[in-house]
């Protein structure tokens, strides 16, 4: 059986990337299409990998401009030729969902999201763009939601990573899903000998959606220490926000960040995610959480038993969460018990098993004969 994955692009090595590399090693032959990559920020074991680019990969300012390509993603997923695969994977929350299939393969779609941009956070990432890139980006994003409507056709079975999503594919598309939850690397991520320090943690990306302004505004007026790892084009505005108290730290080594996770006091998570690994690989190395009661938090944290939650996207209620976490104490290994729950191999037996069901499915309705 031949294979192809499919993801939106690689630029980094967050969620979507981790759990790529798990479909990598299901599936060790099959080549890797994506809209535009970096290879020198993947992981090693993804730069071995046979990696097809778009005609993307070649136009100028891609590498921090190439949202602003979106009109041209349809066309540019559209481009693969997919000849001679028995299984098509994507791996999508923008456009890799719409890539053509040839005919009599099986197109399953791992689904992080229903194309973010279109649906969600599009005013997120673009409401300082002046008024007439605004208007040009409002129609661009109904084309966008056309295209990805209409290409739900060419997809014969939804895998959806959390219930959250399953509920916005349902909404979206009209369309059930099987739920497998993400992985996270419990083998690595573990409780250590490290000493708990008085800092608070942050590992994000700096983009609009993530929300680490709340974060900061309540850090700056209770002058705590706040580390932040990550990077991103809301660095520059979030550092001239932040007091002596706040230190960015760029993006870190796993190792690294490992030995934050067991030296802070607990991980801060301000915004709303389709599911959330980073909470999960704090729980592992027994760091709590305080997070934003919305999205994927709801189904991998336990409020006052792995961390605390807030109920509004503000600084005062941040705020009352960070001080009902000083009143408490939490036992690391019940944290890491939770975080086991989604182990990597886990993922791994679930995923392989529902991929074969879906494409035995698919295969016998295929060759079903036609009325």
């Amino acid at each position: 059986m031949k294979v192809a994955l499919i993801h939106d692009w690689l630029n980094g090595m967050r969620g979507g990337e981790k759990v790529l590399e798990i479909f990598c090693e299901l599936f060790p032959e099959a080549p890797i299409y994506t809209l535009h990559h970096e290879k020198e920020k993947l992981s090693s074991f993804l730069q071995e990998k046979k990696i097809e680019t778009s005609f993307i990969q070649k136009l100028p300012w891609r590498k921090t401009k190439y949202r602003y390509y979106l009109p041209l993603f349809p066309l540019a997923i559209e481009s693969f030729k997919l000849d001679n695969f028995d299984l098509i994977i994507s791996l999508s929350h923008c456009a890799a969902k719409g890539i053509i299939p040839p005919k009599n393969a099986v197109h399953l779609c791992y689904c992080f999201t229903p194309m973010r941009y279109a649906w969600d956070f599009y005013l997120d990432y673009f409401s300082k763009t002046i008024f007439p890139v605004r208007l040009l980006i409002k129609y661009t994003l109904k084309y966008l939601k056309r295209w990805d409507l209409k290409t739900n056709e060419r997809i014969d079975s939804f895998i959806s990573i959390s219930q959250n999503i399953a509920a916005k594919i349902k909404k979206y598309y009209a369309r059930d899903s099987i739920i497998v939850y993400p992985p996270v690397d419990t083998d690595f991520y573990q409780i250590t000998e490290e000493l708990k320090e008085k800092f608070f943690l942050i590992i994000s990306a700096l983009v609009p959606y993530k929300k680490i302004d709340i974060a900061i505004k309540t850090f700056n007026e209770l002058n705590l220490p706040l580390k932040i790892i990550g990077s991103g084009p809301e660095k520059n505005r979030l550092q001239q926000q932040s007091g002596p108290n706040i230190e960015f730290l760029g993006w870190q080594s796993n190792e690294k960040i490992k030995t934050y996770y067991n030296q802070a006091q607990a991980l801060i998570f301000p915004g709303e995610e389709d599911f959330g690994i980073v909470p999960l690989e704090a729980l592992s190395c027994g760091c709590p959480v305080i997070a934003y009661a919305k999205g994927g938090a709801l189904e991998t944290l336990l409020d006052k038993k792995t961390g605390v939650f807030f109920h509004k996207q503000d600084k005062n209620s941040l705020k009352e969460a960070v001080a009902v976490f000083h009143k408490m104490n939490f036992d690391r290994n019940i944290l890491r018990n939770q975080a086991l729950k989604f182990s990597k191999q886990k993922f791994k037996d679930l995923l392989k098993e529902t991929i074969k069901i879906l494409y035995n499915q698919q295969t016998i309705k295929n060759n079903l004969p036609h009325e």
